[in-house]
């Protein structure tokens, strides 16, 4: 049983190891997008930067795979836009959950007691905002929103 779950533990801690990317991987995946663009760009892919310019390969390869994807189609031609989300846990106090039943021996009376305590439960929510929206027009990077707080 204990083996089971040892097995288990580490084929889930793989599974989620393996679906996080560094940009070291993403660069390894697309050498030769990496290698098309002068050195003070490299250096910026590395750090995680994007500019105004870059094609999808160069954000790819600095921030890896958009939480989302949109096209666009208009007067003006079509665009692709990419969303990049960051995920948290929102803490919202404490919340009553129920009762816990204890149950004991009175010697006194020569009886079992029951009292029931209340119990309370730390309360957190999923949240999702938005941090990054890239659109792009013609393949490049023509507009970067990114929140600031």
């Amino acid at each position: 049983m204990k083996n089971r779950i040892l097995i288990s533990f580490v084929f889930g801690a793989l599974a989620f190891l393996s679906g996080c990317q560094t940009v070291n991987d993403r660069i390894k995946e697309k050498p030769e997008a990496f290698a098309q663009v002068d050195k003070a760009t490299q250096d910026k892919i590395k750090q995680g930067i994007i500019d105004i310019g870059y094609s999808e390969d160069l954000v790819y390869l600095a921030l890896g795979n958009p939480d989302q994807k949109r096209e666009s189609v208009s007067a003006n031609g079509r665009t692709v836009t990419w969303i990049y989300n960051t995920y948290y846990q929102r803490y919202d106090g404490t919340q009553f959950a129920g009762y816990h039943r204890h149950v004991y021996f009175d010697p006194y009376l020569r009886s079992y007691r029951v009292y029931y305590q209340p119990v309370f439960a730390e309360v957190y929510n999923d949240e999702k905002e938005e941090r990054i929206r890239i659109v792009f027009k013609d393949g490049k990077a023509a507009v970067i929103e990114q929140s600031k707080d």
